[in-house]
């Protein structure tokens, strides 16, 4: 398999990985060139001083199978080159080399070669990579060493040899995943902290959208340089201008893009030269215009990659950093929400200054904000990278409109969740991918997602803001336990009933309602018992204003006495508080049902961090060298621990009797039609078949109603009707459905999902989300399945969908589920060609 593939390295800047070609002959001795005399050395074992002709030939010509060779370019520059070789024909153990230019090393190209080395080589049939390395080259030996694959070292002849299988392990995904996290982060952080910021598109007449963002960038006060570039005039904005961004003379870290889309190509060079590392485009006319733009923004994310640049964009709205040490505002709004501790990612460009000025209006104090626009490059995934780490954050606001690699979001966002909360509003319909390949409607397949990955999903822009106040200020609360007080018996009789329709539990005592002639120290009162009422996990406090000159004013001043107690930082308190302006900090809400609807969602995401995170266990009994091939799956899922009930097909009546003599009395008769194999219903199906009259009495029957092919097959114990389904999607990648048999079920698409491998408890919810779920818990005096026999097949079939990038769709139907255990009834597959699945083998940056 030959790759090209965009990567980051370990400073966060994009470089350009491909197979190499008999074209990069004088590349290859340039670069050859470049190399320090002990770089060759450690490389050749020689000095090696020239490439001879011969060699130079073998090296750029390869053949893709026995013999592949990766380079890492940067422009039309060749910073690395790596490569395996296969030793001896059809062998599975190659020898893999790999050499950086003495400039670039150290910044994790080594690693990233190592990775589409492994990739291109599995795909050929290679099991294992050897190598010889002498022992000063500590640098290549920490290569190997540190990437997670078992090892083996020996020494001799003065070189070090080493050997490894180069199957991926669960030390090398974390591996993986741990370098991927920091060059993803490190590249938003060269976006968001810059030490100099370029602007393109900004008028000398300060008219348009470039003046627009130069001013915001000036007025917001950025603690660095400011470079206007303009083809003519001397000074922009009152500040000096230059014909390009080199002639600044200093380092320009990011660049501000507001050009008519013919022009950005020419402004992504120009920042490029100046060492630039992002562009923040703000220039509509790419994808959202059509397939002309599309062409436009691919070429434009290829080359900014070419030249080690990440892209914001295009028909972005800018992005943000309120840390007083850069204060960036590089967004269209003149004006930031204060400095605070809420990072927000806003997908649309359209709605990013309304979102910010509702974001000021509702004292949301944020840290950083980036509009991705068209997201052709950065996107969500990448900022959830950065502010898992970023210290002046402590939680997420998401405004998505469509995922790019979900399976990604779900992996990201469960470890986000873990240390801080993530809020997003996305829409409620199915990513692309199961839409049309599942039975049954998927609805709610977003909000599940987001649930089993510890993300708090809202509906509205709204109600993401409801949430994150309360995020951003109160704690979390210890339970479902709520306590309502207020003066106002009918606004806490509104609390209760939506607590309730919340899945909230209202406290023992409470409501509590104060007289609406109580003043503001007998309020206080009232809120401090609740705040230490050990039956209560969180305050819903409700208060309508006492008619005028009822109190006096030292009895009136209320919200000092809510912020006594919200702002204590005991219990989580929201408000819904009819008087005057709530005081600072304190979540209030216009109305109670806002407020407890704000309060469960913050609850329900306790629950799930209460939660120990599910594993991938350790399964006994498999074989993922198993071969895959077509026909009947029994071998194969015997491989992994599954039997399957024989059957026998028979197109007579003679062969169905000589079948049944086979298996052994009694026996099931079934018309073999796919659609009507388990179609009781039907009457497509006989049991207890006790003789061979009655096998050749059921077999004229069906095939009369049905055609001549039946299937044979030994009778098993009654048991509850359920069916495992695999399904390869372009989305999620390989995806594990269980759920009840029948056509009721089959009807309404009662199925509940999981992307493979499956961990314990993404196994045990499948067991119990099925709306018919009951039926296997002793439904109407019956006794229960034993679930842990079904949650045991459902990890091995998701093992099996793991391991196989050729399985499309696999079918377990029926399988009868019982006290004792299950019978797998009948078994069927769909096997293509392998696709690449997302969020799987080595990094690469997502192209549009």
């Amino acid at each position: 398999m030959t790759t090209s593939a965009d990567v980051l390295l370990s400073d966060g800047s994009a470089v350009h990985l491909r197979p190499i070609q008999p074209a990069d002959a004088d590349a290859i001795v340039q670069f050859h060139s470049r190399m320090s005399d002990r770089t060759r050395y450690l490389r050749y074992f020689s000095p090696y001083p020239r490439i001879p002709e011969r060699d130079l030939e073998r090296f750029v010509n390869v053949d893709h199978h026995d013999r592949e060779a990766f380079v890492i370019v940067s422009g039309p520059r060749i910073m690395a080159v790596g490569r395996y070789e296969r030793l001896g024909h059809e062998s599975p153990e190659a020898e893999v080399a790999f050499v950086v230019e003495d400039a670039h090393q150290g910044r994790g190209i080594g690693s990233v070669l190592l990775e589409h080395l492994a990739e291109a080589a599995r795909a050929n049939g290679i099991t294992r990579f050897v190598a010889e390395v002498l022992p000063e080259n500590g640098g290549m030996l920490r290569v190997f060493s540190d990437f997670g694959y078992q090892v083996q070292r020996k020494y001799a002849d003065g070189v070090v040899h080493l050997s490894f299988p180069i199957a991926p392990t669960e030390r090398s995904r974390e591996v993986q995943e741990s370098r991927e996290h920091l060059t993803e982060s490190r590249s938003i952080a060269r976006l968001l902290s810059p030490r100099a910021v370029a602007v393109y598109g900004a008028s000398a007449s300060g008219q348009g959208i470039g003046a627009a963002m130069l001013g915001h960038l000036r007025d917001g006060g950025f603690t660095g340089p400011i470079v206007p570039v303009h083809r003519s005039a001397e000074r922009v904005a009152g500040l000096r201008a230059y014909r390009s961004a080199t002639e600044a003379g200093m380092p320009i870290d990011l660049a501000l893009v507001a050009v008519p889309p013919e022009g950005v190509a020419a402004a992504l060079a120009d920042a490029s030269a100046s060492g630039a590392g992002g562009l923040v485009v703000v220039s509509a006319g790419f994808a959202e215009a059509g397939p002309e733009g599309g062409l436009a923004q691919r070429a434009l994310i290829e080359g900014a990659h070419a030249a080690g640049l990440r892209v914001v964009g295009p028909n972005s709205m800018g992005v943000a950093n309120t840390d007083p040490a850069v204060r960036l505002n590089a967004t269209l709004a003149p004006r930031l929400p204060a400095a605070g501790r809420v990072g927000f990612f806003s997908q649309s460009g359209a709605l990013g200054v309304a979102l910010l000025a509702e974001a000021d209006r509702r004292g949301l104090g944020l840290s950083s904000f980036v509009s991705a626009g068209n997201r052709a490059d950065v996107s969500g995934n990448d900022l959830l990278q950065y502010w898992r780490d970023d210290p002046g954050t402590d939680v997420v606001l998401l405004y998505l409109e469509t995922f790019g690699n979900p399976r990604k979001f779900a992996r990201l966002a469960r470890r986000m969740s873990r240390v801080k909360p993530v809020v997003a509003v996305a829409s409620a319909t199915r990513p692309a991918g199961l839409a049309g390949d599942l039975p049954g409607p998927d609805v709610n397949a977003v909000t599940a997602l987001f649930a089993r990955s510890g993300v708090i999903r809202v509906d509205t822009v709204q109600e993401m803001f409801d949430v994150g106040l309360l995020l951003a200020h109160q704690p979390l609360p210890a339970g479902r336990r709520v306590a309502v007080v207020g003066n106002s018996s009918a606004l806490s009789e509104l609390a209760v009933a939506a607590c309730r329709a919340n899945g909230l539990t209202v406290a023992a005592g409470y409501p509590l309602d104060i007289s609406p002639q109580a003043g503001a120290h007998n309020f206080a009162d009232a809120l401090a018992d609740a705040a230490i009422d050990e039956r209560a996990d969180a305050l819903v406090v409700v208060f309508a204003p006492p008619l005028p000159g009822q109190l006096a004013d030292e009895d009136a001043d209320f919200a000092a006495a809510l912020a006594s107690v919200a702002l204590a930082g005991e219990k989580p308190t929201v408000a819904t508080f009819l008087l005057g302006s709530s005081p600072a900090r304190v979540p209030a809400y216009p109305s109670v049902e806002e407020a407890v609807r704000a309060l469960a969602r913050v609850a329900t995401y306790a629950d799930w961090l209460r939660r120990p995170p599910g594993v991938i266990p350790v399964l006994e009994g498999v074989d993922p060298d198993a071969p895959l091939v077509d026909g009947p799956p029994s071998e194969l899922l015997a491989a992994y621990g599954i039997d399957v009930v024989p059957s026998t097909l028979a197109t007579t009546a003679d062969e169905a009797i000589a079948a049944a003599g086979t298996l052994g009395y009694p026996v099931a008769l079934k018309a073999a039609g796919g659609a009507l194999r388990h179609r009781i219903d039907l009457g497509a199906v006989r049991l207890a078949l006790a003789d061979e009259d009655d096998v050749r009495s059921a077999y004229t029957e069906l095939s009369t109603a049905f055609g001549p092919d039946v299937l044979v097959q030994s009778m098993v114990s009654a048991g509850v009707a359920c069916r495992v389904e695999v399904m390869e999607d372009p989305a999620f990648g390989p995806i594990v459905g269980f759920g009840l048999g029948g056509v009721a079920s089959e009807l309404l698409g009662d199925l509940a999902w999981r992307a493979a491998p499956l961990t314990d408890r993404a196994a045990e919810a499948l067991v119990v989300e099925p709306r018919a779920a009951p039926l296997l818990h002793g439904y109407r005096g019956s006794a229960p399945v034993d679930r842990g026999a079904l949650i045991d097949l459902l990890l091995r079939v998701g093992r099996l969908a793991d391991d196989h990038p050729r399985l499309r769709k696999l079918s377990l139907n029926p399988v009868l589920a019982r006290p004792d255990g299950f019978s797998v009834l009948h078994a069927a597959t769909e096997i293509g060609d392998p696709t690449r699945r997302p969020d799987t083998g080595p990094r690469r940056l997502r192209t549009p």
